[in-house]
């Protein structure tokens, strides 16, 4: 069986773990100790999990965090989904080909029921925003739970990579995601008042102002006196022919594969969407060894940084503005996509399409906040409060600092005596979550003498670690505001090479005309494997757009300390090209040439439910018919009525009412489900699965505010 394997990692440890075996349709098939199905089954290269049973379509992964059910497989006879079931010795995994049976049944199961537990403050995820207010209330006292469903804290960061933006001091600007995670991670475990469920998903919220957990198959009812979600945000997604096929899916779920789960998921990917998501799911993308062959991005420039888009373009990716995807090719999994280029009324213009070979599309087309338990709990009275992407959607780093806030003002909700949140909390949170600022013309220095380092950063965003870590104080910025552009001022630089390997941007480099003015060094940032690149190379040059430069030499090769796992390149380059060198190309052109001729897709399958397999064909119909309730087009076509319980269509729906000239306004919404997650009826009863928790859950009384555990 084929490997797919992350065995070597530029950043990431690959460490040795514990193997299992357990059976793929009757084959032997192995995987490490704690991982998902899902992740063992892509490092086999299976990626079709089973078929529809409405019309046989391929079905396989699609968001990797347990939000839709793409990856229902049947394990042990039971169906689950494969991206939040861990492997165990010898289970049994079938896929789901139509609808599952009843499992025999001949005992009466174990039944276990718990008073509820009773905490001063909930906290349901374990985020970057979750984390950093549990932090704050344990400094304060309060008794917290934090409910996760994942196996270890830090949401989203565990995925991340690369160095964060923002600042040092307010939000660890110039570390890992991975180590921020870790961070807090131990910084929360230190307080005795927070206690930590881990692999607990948290269900509704009800009327009586409970809130139901299923904690590793157990049901649990906790009362809390203050409810924070902290569950960040889930990701859009996008209607177009073959969009369901296995091999298309998300940022996320792809970064879960490839960072978490270290699964090379695929050979060569094609990204829809320039956010910020979709430009750091590229880089991750190569990072892992895997082709990508372009991305496009409908506006006329992308939204995300522009240090991320330059940072992919210059690595060998071609990236294409007012372009969509047209369909996903492929008769079982993807096997090519088609792009077009968009008139100014977003409207594929005939004779601009182009087909990609690919196995992989990653749809990143913005997140939307998962804030269905705030709704609930202010509907039904129980304090409750937001932070991160479940309030507003912005960048980790603002979440970690509104979760502070939001820490401070819930232990002053609760009496303690903390004090006010001070003002400039709320000015970094602000500066945090603002968008992308004015673009400018790239500051080549005219000086060619001398070491200095060259800022190819030419857009304001909040950063300032190359500020921070300067010793001779010789890069600033106007004001005390992180969003201004960094500035090298005059002389002073001693070629210490620390900005370099601080930027998150990958954006600076360093030239050093002091041994050869005609042919000074330039170093350069690189966060690829050492074995990619050796002194006596010769390596292809870029500016920062991309744009070739010329061949080049590499003197040397290093990794210091400071550089945080980042290899340092020093090129020699003549002097007309060495002030604009920014990167190296990895990628070479080859990979990113279109096919020779347009593929089109000839089924109208653009699925709006994925879990109905229902068509935007039927939606619009209805639509035009006059409907204007949700509920009315769920009745009749059972958009909405799947598992996920219209998590992916409700916004696709509503863009169908948007394209139909239809406001919002005049629609009616759907019914919210009272469950926002599936859970079994055992699980209500008491009922406890195989391998699920056996701690005895214990009652915490107010009487219990300061005896330091739960």
């Amino acid at each position: 069986m084929a490997d797919y394997r992350i065995h070597e990692h530029p950043i990431l440890p690959v460490e040795e773990r514990p193997k299992v075996e357990f059976t793929w349709q009757g084959q032997t098939m192995q995987a490490y100790e704690g991982e998902t199905i899902s992740a063992a089954l892509f490092a086999g290269g299976v990626r079709t999990f089973g078929h529809h049973h409405k019309d046989g379509a391929p079905q396989g992964l699609f968001c990797a965090n347990g939000q839709c059910a793409q990856c229902l497989v049947m394990a042990d006879g039971l169906p689950v989904k494969a991206c939040m079931t861990p492997v165990h010795p010898g289970m049994q995994v079938e896929p789901m080909d139509g609808n599952p049976a009843l499992p025999d049944v001949q005992t009466t199961p174990e039944m276990q029921t718990a008073g509820p537990v009773e905490v001063e403050c909930l906290i349901i995820g374990g985020g970057p925003a979750g984390l950093a207010a549990a932090i704050e209330l344990g400094k304060a006292g309060v008794r917290v739970l934090i409910a996760d469903d994942k196996h270890r804290l830090g949401g989203k960061l565990v995925l991340q990579t690369h160095k964060f933006f923002g600042s040092i001091d307010a939000c660890y600007a110039g570390t890992r995601g991975t180590d921020i995670a870790t961070i807090l991670e131990q910084e929360v475990h230190q307080f005795e008042n927070v206690q930590v469920w881990l692999n607990t998903t948290a269900l509704a919220v009800f009327s009586d102002r409970k809130v139901g957990l299923l904690r590793e198959g157990r049901y649990v009812i906790v009362q809390p006196h203050v409810l924070l979600v902290a569950t960040g945000a889930r990701e859009n997604s996008l209607t177009f022919k073959g969009n369901t096929l296995p091999g298309v899916y998300g940022a996320g779920a792809f970064q879960t594969l490839v960072n978490r789960d270290l699964v090379r998921s695929s050979e060569r990917i094609f990204i829809v969407g320039g956010g910020n998501v979709g430009l750091i799911a590229g880089y991750h993308a190569l990072q892992a060894g895997i082709q990508v062959v372009g991305l496009c991005e409908a506006l006329p420039e992308c939204g995300g940084y522009k240090v991320h888009k330059d940072k992919l373009a210059r690595l060998g990716v071609p990236i294409y503005v007012s372009h969509t995807i047209l369909s996903a090719n492929g008769k079982d999994e993807v096997e090519s996509t088609t792009i077009a280029q968009i008139d100014e009324n977003w409207r594929p213009i005939p004779g601009t399409e182009k087909a990609f070979a690919c196995d992989t599309v990653l749809v990143a087309v913005g997140l939307s906040p998962v804030d269905e338990f705030i709704h609930k709990a202010r509907e039904f009275g129980l304090p409750v409060y937001a932070a991160g992407d479940a309030e507003e959607i912005a960048e980790a780093s603002a979440a970690m600092f509104t979760g502070r806030i939001r820490g401070l003002e819930i232990a002053r909700s609760l009496g303690r005596d903390v004090g006010q949140v001070p003002q400039e909390w709320h000015r970094i949170a602000e500066i945090l979550k603002s968008r992308p600022g004015a673009t400018v013309t790239e500051d080549i220095p005219e000086v060619e003498e001398g070491v200095f380092p060259v800022l190819h950063c030419a857009q304001e965003i909040p950063c300032n670690p190359c500020t921070s870590i300067c010793p001779q104080n010789c890069i600033v910025m106007e004001g005390e505001d992180i969003r201004s552009l960094p500035e090298y001022v005059g002389e002073g630089c001693i070629g210490c090479e620390k900005c370099v390997a601080i930027c998150p941007g990958l954006a600076i480099t360093l030239v050093d005309y002091r041994n050869d003015p005609e042919h000074p060094t330039v170093t350069i940032p690189y966060e690829f494997p050492a074995e990619m690149i050796h002194a006596g190379d010769s390596v292809t040059v870029l500016d920062t757009e991309g744009a070739p430069l010329g061949e080049v030499k590499v003197m040397r090769v290093r990794a210091p300390k400071f550089s945080d796992r980042a290899l340092l390149v020093r090129v020699r380059a003549p002097r007309e090209i060495a002030r604009h060198i920014a990167g190296i190309r990895v990628q070479e052109p080859g990979v990113t040439e279109p096919l020779n001729e347009y593929v089109a897709r000839i089924a109208d399958d653009e699925i709006v439910c994925r879990c109905e397999r229902v068509t935007a064909g039927e939606i619009r119909a209805l639509i035009r018919e006059g409907a204007r309730d949700m509920n009315h087009i769920k009745g009749v076509t059972r958009a909405g009525m799947g598992a996920c319980g219209g998590k992916t269509c409700t916004n696709l729906v509503k863009r169908l009412f948007r394209e139909e000239g239809v406001s919002l306004q005049q629609v009616t919404e759907n019914t919210r489900r009272p469950l926002f997650i599936e859970a079994s009826l055992g699980a209500f009863a008491g009922v406890v699965a195989e391998g699920g928790a056996t701690e005895e859950v214990r009652v915490v009384h107010a009487t219990d505010a300061h005896e330091g555990g739960m």
